[in-house]
């Protein structure tokens, strides 16, 4: 079986891949199963069921103990689109590999194929594998370590912080809103320093996709449209997190209402 890259360089796989064919005589039918080569070598026949294991040449088992190409499903399942298939490679990164067309009339070829599928791509990627130099350049070598420098409070608090989930994290940037705002309103310039800066370092380690750092300039605005916009930036995020996808172009929308035409930068 030969694969094609749609997504992805042939000779430097990622080691994950998703994997797809067009069912003959199906029409527009497609299969597909996600492929990953794990970095802790095994043996996999120690774990296959009777059922796998008599779909599996013994071969494919010993090469699958160098290199373990796993996938997952175990057979090639019904999938929706190739186009459906194609985002999600681009959006997490993986291979997308082309089969071709498959007869395909019962489970056990839909498992026999897999199996044969993977096993081609963990010999692709064992083969890129075999070129990786056996040392880092020096260029790459860690440095001596520099003695440690002890933390401020204020800093292991942000180390801390900053290891909470995305949840928390945006809860955390709301409550200093809180606080930003109470600053202002008691004109404790000290305070809304020590919390805008709090908020700046926090909303650094927020991906990009959350506008984290045009919340926090909503956030320090002393005008009306600043607070309305730091509640939508906060909301959108809210909406990402919670893959709510529908609900975000009225609030972005919204954003581009109070901030104008002509106002610089994205949303």
């Amino acid at each position: 079986m030969s694969l094609r890259f749609e997504l992805g360089d042939a000779d430097q796989p990622r080691g994950h891949a998703i994997l797809y064919a067009r069912l003959a005589g199906g029409g527009a039918r497609y299969v597909a199963t996600y492929c990953v080569v794990l970095p802790i070598q095994f043996s996999i026949g120690k774990f296959l069921p009777p059922i796998l294991g008599g779909q599996i040449p013994v071969e494919e088992l010993g090469e699958a103990s160098s290199v373990n190409p796993m996938p997952i499903p175990p057979m090639l399942e019904d999938v929706e689109s190739v186009e459906a298939l194609r985002l999600l490679a681009e959006r997490r990164d993986d291979d997308l590999c082309d089969l071709g067309v498959l007869l395909i009339s019962d489970d056990s070829q839909r498992l026999a194929f897999a199996a044969e599928a993977a096993a081609e791509y963990g010999r692709a990627y064992s083969a890129y594998k075999e070129r990786w130099p056996s040392q880092l350049p020096p260029s790459r070598l860690a440095p001596t370590a520099p003695e440690p420098v002890p933390l401020t409070e204020a800093e292991a608090r942000d180390v801390v912080t900053s290891l909470l989930p995305e949840r928390d994290r945006l809860g955390e940037i709301a409550r200093l809103i809180g606080q930003l705002r109470y600053a202002m309103e008691i004109h404790d310039q000290r305070q809304l320093d020590e919390v805008a800066a709090q908020m700046r370092r926090l909303a650094a380690t927020l991906p990009e996709k959350y506008r984290s750092e045009q919340l926090v300039s909503a956030a320090l605005r002393t005008d009306a449209e600043g607070a309305q916009l730091a509640e939508l930036y906060l909301q959108r995020a809210y909406k990402l997190l919670d893959e709510d996808y529908i609900g975000i172009p009225p609030i972005e929308q919204r954003i581009r209402e109070l901030r104008g035409p002509d106002a610089p930068g994205a949303l």
